[in-house]
């Protein structure tokens, strides 16, 4: 497989599949031992992140302004979320009088099911997120500008279990074409740098690696450290410079 071209992570994918699988034969006794324990996956590598600079992240929502993707970009910088989770959050889940949003579900879209809902990609992507202040007023105008659409379409008021980022009739917007969107208005920046340029921009103003990790909605701190890790700088001064005030 690794000769075929696939990627490393494809391949160990793969091979705990068949090991499982194996392991399984084993306990019913079709097999004495399992054969995937000799076979040594390759190493999974460190995947390269794309991450703005805050002049290019500005930058970016300069030129979105006004347009169908400025709300997603703006969002997506300032909290961290998923693409499938901001086009999944509801008006229900977010309080704009508190600074509150909500991350209950999030949208999927395959060829077999189309799109549909389903829960967040782990347990910990269950969480609340504080909107910075210029993202609620950014909400607040794109509710007011729904509404007068819907009152302009004679549709009423959009009831509560709407999504926030919405088509014309209030529907869910595909995944799929957001993405397609994307790449035809920007190339070279990736919907998911938005979410990794956010966590390394909170890094980056010393803001603690579990607090970023909640943020974002990863399952554990280690994660946030493995992929995140490398932006982590000065602290080993610091810690120095605690042992002198104790110490020193």
């Amino acid at each position: 497989m690794t000769k075929a071209g696939l990627k490393a992570r494809t391949v160990r994918h793969v091979h705990v599949v068949f090991h499982r699988a194996l392991d399984q034969a084993k306990l019913w006794g079709l097999l004495k031992d399992n054969p995937a324990d000799m076979a040594r996956p390759p190493a999974p590598g460190k995947a390269k992140i794309e991450i703005l600079q805050p002049k290019q992240a500005k930058a970016l929502l300069e030129r979105l302004q006004g347009g169908p993707l400025y709300l997603l970009a703006s969002l997506g910088l300032a909290t961290g979320m998923r693409r499938n989770e901001m086009l999944g959050l509801r008006w229900r889940d977010v309080d704009l009088e508190a600074g509150r949003a909500t991350v209950e579900q999030s949208l999927e879209q395959t060829a077999e099911h189309g799109i549909r809902i389903k829960g967040p990609k782990t347990e910990a992507g269950l969480r609340t997120i504080s909107l910075p202040t210029h993202i609620c007023e950014e909400l607040r105008a794109h509710r007011t500008a729904q509404a007068k659409q819907r009152l302009a379409l004679g549709l009423g008021r959009a009831p509560d279990d709407s999504t926030v980022l919405a088509d014309f009739e209030g529907k869910p917007l595909s995944p799929n074409a957001v993405t397609k969107m994307w790449k035809r208005a920007l190339t070279g920046v990736t919907l998911h740098s938005l979410r990794h340029t956010h966590a390394s921009m909170l890094i980056a103003a010393g803001v603690d690696i579990l607090t970023v990790s909640r943020r974002v909605g990863h399952a554990s701190p280690s994660i946030t450290l493995d992929v995140y890790g490398h932006l982590v700088h000065g602290a080993d001064d610091r810690a120095a410079k605690v042992m002198d005030a104790a110490f020193g």
